[in-house]
């Protein structure tokens, strides 16, 4: 394997990472021997690096799995990292997505779900659909933690700053990011909150960050706060 990523260069993963699935077998009683590791990397994920990391348990034909996310380089700019994972935790307390298992510096250990990745083309199955619509109103249903109010506009107003800090005149007139805080204003003033109600939401619901089981046909939600 030559994968050259965010912190796995040719298969070698990070020192913290091995003493965190050192820490993780030794707690389940795997007797993990790290020269036993087989870390296959997953596509799919747009801002991260994600990698299946498995080895032998006592019953042979039974592999331990985990899912490791490497954080992309530079995302940080735009996603609060800290309330990620604190939204991540309480998910997973509720039953929604996969168990975190650990952190480490450049990423975290989730829970390895037994499911696939949807493709663009999923998303045209009326069947696969529906599941979907269902698992989102079952999501913003859910009682979480943290501010009840409106972040849409304050957090779009960040990252176009953060983009303008970015781009060079050439871009930020190719793009016409400097028309784009008028945009903001004028969607801010015809979607009133009124007649709304806020909920719990996603905020990035690409296909890449919806898991199905297609034999129980069971819809996981992957979280990235934002």
């Amino acid at each position: 394997m030559a994968v050259k990523t965010n912190g796995v260069v040719d298969g070698i993963l990070p020192e913290e990472l091995m003493k965190l699935l050192l820490s993780l077998a030794t707690k389940w009683g795997d007797g993990l021997d790290l020269k036993n590791l087989k870390v296959h990397h997953l596509s799919g994920a747009m801002t991260n690096e994600v990698y299946r990391i498995s080895w032998p348990t006592k019953n042979e034909n039974v592999p331990r799995r985990v899912l490791v996310r490497m954080y992309g380089e530079g995302v940080d700019r735009f996603f609060n990292r800290d309330e990620e994972i604190r939204t991540f935790e309480c998910l997973s307390k509720k039953g929604q997505g996969p168990k975190l298992l650990g952190q480490f510096a450049n990423g975290r250990v989730e829970e390895f779900i037994h499911a696939r990745t949807l493709s663009a083309e999923d998303l045209r199955d009326s069947e696969i659909s529906s599941l979907i619509a269902a698992k989102l109103r079952e999501f913003h249903n859910l009682d979480m933690p943290g501010s009840k109010n409106v972040l849409l506009w304050d957090r779009l107003r960040k990252w176009l700053n953060e983009a303008k800090g970015l781009c060079s005149p050439e871009h930020l007139k190719e793009f016409s990011l400097g028309n784009l805080d008028k945009e903001i204003s004028l969607l801010e003033k015809e979607l009133p909150t009124a007649s709304h109600d806020i909920a719990f939401c996603h905020n990035d619901m690409q296909y890449g960050n919806i898991m199905i089981d297609d034999k129980t046909k069971a819809v996981t939600i992957i979280v990235r706060v934002v």
